[in-house]
């Protein structure tokens, strides 16, 4: 009798511990809170900057170290959603557009003695845009500049690379190069003006060069990613001038072979507007 009287006990308090809440019951006090989309990146770009080995000045045999800087562009989302480039950083094959940064050193005759009579030509800072195409193991790219700080001068760069991926971390590119520049930019580097001529004391003849294709050489290059964001690059380049650069005075006192090596750091930066 008593196991009867505990049995029907139990049975009528089932039914008000589910009604004060059990775990298998909906808390009907939640309030469901929105989450708010991630942002989707506007801008994405890559700076390199380290350190470069060249000529002291271009048609030079003699060697230096200086900082060495460049802009690579991997993805613009245009009005409208549309975007451009390789939103996730992986490789965007086919027809891209590409941003493009140089540093030109200045030229004294201060540190290169041989220089004496020929004006001191100030730092520059090249911009510029120009279209990549790009597949699994190849590229093809052409670039425009204008120097926004220094010369004011048109500057064109074109090349191809063979590209091998011996990792998911590393790849190697080799190819050819060409380099162009207008009358501006030739008789800047190139050039001497009748009062350089006269002031070196017969050193530096006179020359009015004209623009053109102005080197021609090879590169072969090195890009290891770190992480996501950072990267190590390198390359050995070389060159070899051409045309009125390779006929200048200023070219005649050193060598048209020009060789260079630059190392540096690569940052990955993404911008939301």
């Amino acid at each position: 009798m008593t196991r009867q009287i505990l049995s029907a006990a139990l049975i009528a308090l089932l039914p008000a511990t589910g009604f004060a809440g059990s775990l298998d019951q909906p808390d009907i006090n939640a309030v469901a809170v929105p989450v708010a989309p991630a942002p989707t990146p506007d801008l994405i770009f890559t700076l390199r900057g380290g350190v470069a080995g060249s000529p002291t000045y271009f048609g030079s045999d003699s060697y230096e170290a200086s900082p060495d800087f460049a802009l690579g562009f991997q993805f613009l989302r245009l009005p409208g959603g549309r975007g451009i480039g390789s939103e996730d950083g992986a490789p965007a094959y086919g027809l891209a557009p590409r941003g493009s940064l140089r540093v030109v050193k200045e030229r004294t005759a201060s540190k290169s003695p041989e220089l004496a009579g020929l004006n001191n030509v100030d730092l520059a800072v090249e911009l510029g845009l120009g279209l990549g195409y790009t597949q699994r193991n190849f590229e093809a790219f052409g670039v425009a500049r204008y120097g926004v700080v220094g010369h004011e001068a048109w500057v064109g760069e074109f090349g191809a690379d063979v590209i091998a991926r011996p990792s998911d971390r590393l790849t190697v590119s080799a190819g050819p190069r060409l380099f162009l520049g207008d009358d501006s930019y030739a008789a800047t580097y190139f050039g001497v003006t009748p009062a350089e001529a006269l002031a070196s004391s017969g050193a530096f003849a006179a020359f009015a060069p004209a623009g053109g294709a102005l080197s021609a050489g090879f590169e072969v290059g090195m890009t290891y990613a770190l992480n996501d964001d950072w990267g190590i690059s390198g390359a050995v380049r070389y060159d070899r001038l051409l045309n009125d650069a390779a006929d200048s005075p200023i070219t005649a006192q050193g060598s048209p072979d020009q060789f260079s090596v630059r190392l540096g750091l690569t940052r990955k930066i993404t911008l939301d507007f």
